[in-house]
């Protein structure tokens, strides 16, 4: 009967859909029910019809129907209840899925996740590993494993991607070698994507034992897994004789001269770049080749390229070199130019962020807190080195602060509703700096209800679960 009656709406459907009156080509036993009046009859039409479709016509679905089950639980707990309404308010507010990277950096920090009903992350977005089970629920990938369960080549399959990629990278850290031995197995049979994030898992404790598993890729079908697998291999000191050929040309940009009477020093002097061929020339050698090859090149140790580099002259070059130790230098080379960008006289943070893949999160605090006391720092700018693992304390206290307070007081001519830097600056204090940053920010006069203060305020209330040291 249903199916007689859906046909039977065909000519109404249509009729309605070109903008006419469809009670001429109503269904013949529903005419004597419609009335005579037009636009009554047209109402009762559009009433019946709603009716049916909506509640007696079920459509079937085209697959197979599939429960997804319960939400996983994850390892920490949610947010106390108290505090949801203000995590409510704050993620329409962030919008870029970096700065939402980081609040959920912020709170796994504390030991806190979001809750299920305020936020579930997309398939494949870029999040913390303790949501990596919600991912996978959303995919509806796989039956989530649990926290407590071993990856292993039994059970690699019972793993969603993001759950996979988690623990495999639990697992680099705590035996190298059998996360080798167990990616060796394995990694024939995944995605690209999904090949290119377990390999840059392999950086985690990167050694020569890793060499003969890397030279297997050399060959990998996918461009960005073989270009990656290039890099680790160089970041253990091996490289191609066309390496070598391209960092003599690179080094010809960079002469080496050496100075002082008594303490003879060797000082990098780039060569004057007069041309945009030449400019253009240089950043693609920089660009291409590895750090070591490059200090082969220059005469010097790799340690020592980074003391003879002219920081702050090119910032630019500055970028680039940052950005080949990244790709390729060993992590004791990144380690010191990292010491080295954030003790100049004049930070870069542009050229620091360069670094930060290869930063462990104590080197990034530790960057990040010398940034923010550097004159010209913005809370903003920090956060961007800090990630959402700050925990910066007196941080209304350093310049970016004193910057901050004078902007946001009623008499000052620059004067600026300041949303970023309050937000940045809940992101990246400790709690006991948040509470001091609201006292020194009622005294300026911004009220307890103010928005710009919902991250300040979320923080200052958020209990720290993380162990004590």
């Amino acid at each position: 009967m249903a199916d007689a009656i859906l046909d039977a709406l065909g000519p109404v459907l249509t009729r309605w859909t070109m903008g006419g009156s469809a009670v001429a080509a109503a269904p013949g036993p529903w005419r004597d029910e419609l009335g005579a009046e037009a636009g009554e009859a047209e109402l009762r039409l559009l009433a019946l019809s709603g009716q049916l479709l909506g509640a007696l016509a079920i459509a079937e679905p085209a697959g197979e129907v599939r429960p997804l089950g319960d939400i996983p639980m994850l390892a920490q707990p949610p947010l106390p209840d108290a505090l949801r309404p203000r995590i409510r308010r704050l993620l329409p507010q962030l919008r870029e899925l970096s700065a939402r990277r980081t609040l959920l950096e912020f709170l796994d920090a504390r030991g806190w996740t979001l809750h299920p009903g305020d936020w579930m992350p997309r398939p494949g977005e870029d999040v913390p590993a303790v949501y990596a089970a919600w991912q996978d629920w959303a995919a509806a990938s796989g039956s989530p494993s649990s926290a407590s369960d071993m990856l292993s080549a039994e059970s690699w399959d019972q793993f969603g991607p993001a759950a996979r990629h988690a623990a495999f990278t639990a697992l680099r850290r705590q035996d190298p070698a059998q996360a080798r031995a167990l990616l060796a197995e394995k990694i024939a049979g995944e995605a690209p994507d999904h090949r290119l994030r377990l390999l840059e898992a392999l950086a985690i404790g990167l050694s020569d034992a890793d060499q003969p598993f890397l030279e297997t890729l050399a060959g990998d079908r996918a461009p960005r897994v073989k270009a990656l697998a290039a890099a680790l291999t160089a970041r253990l000191g091996h490289g191609e004789s066309v390496d070598d050929e391209h960092a003599a040309e690179l080094a010809a940009f960079f002469p080496v001269q050496t100075k002082g009477l008594l303490r003879r020093t060797r000082a990098i002097v780039p060569q004057e770049m007069k041309t945009a061929a030449q400019r253009n020339r240089r950043a693609a050698l920089l660009d291409a080749v590895s750090f070591d090859a490059f200090a082969r090149a220059l005469g010097l140790p790799s340690a020592d390229l980074v003391a003879a580099w002219p920081w702050g002259s090119d910032a630019l070059a500055d970028q680039l070199l940052a950005a080949m130790a990244t790709r390729s230098a060993a992590d004791a080379v990144v380690s010191a130019l990292a010491e080295a960008l954030t003790t100049a006289a004049s930070i870069d943070p542009h050229t620091l962020a360069q670094l930060l893949p290869r930063l462990s999160p104590s080197e990034r605090r530790q960057a990040s807190t010398r940034l923010m006391r550097a004159k010209g720092a913005s809370f903003a700018m920090v956060l961007a080195i800090a990630g959402g693992d700050g925990g910066i304390d007196d941080a209304i206290r350093t310049p970016a602060g004193a910057a901050l307070l004078r902007a946001l007081t009623p008499e000052d001519a620059r004067h600026a509703d300041q949303a970023s830097e309050l937000l940045a600056l809940g992101l990246l204090a400790s709690r006991a700096a948040a509470r001091q940053a609201l006292e020194h920010l009622a005294e300026v006069g911004l009220i307890a209800s103010d928005p710009r203060l919902d991250m300040l305020r979320l923080n200052a209330a958020l209990e720290d679960r993380r162990p004590t040291e």
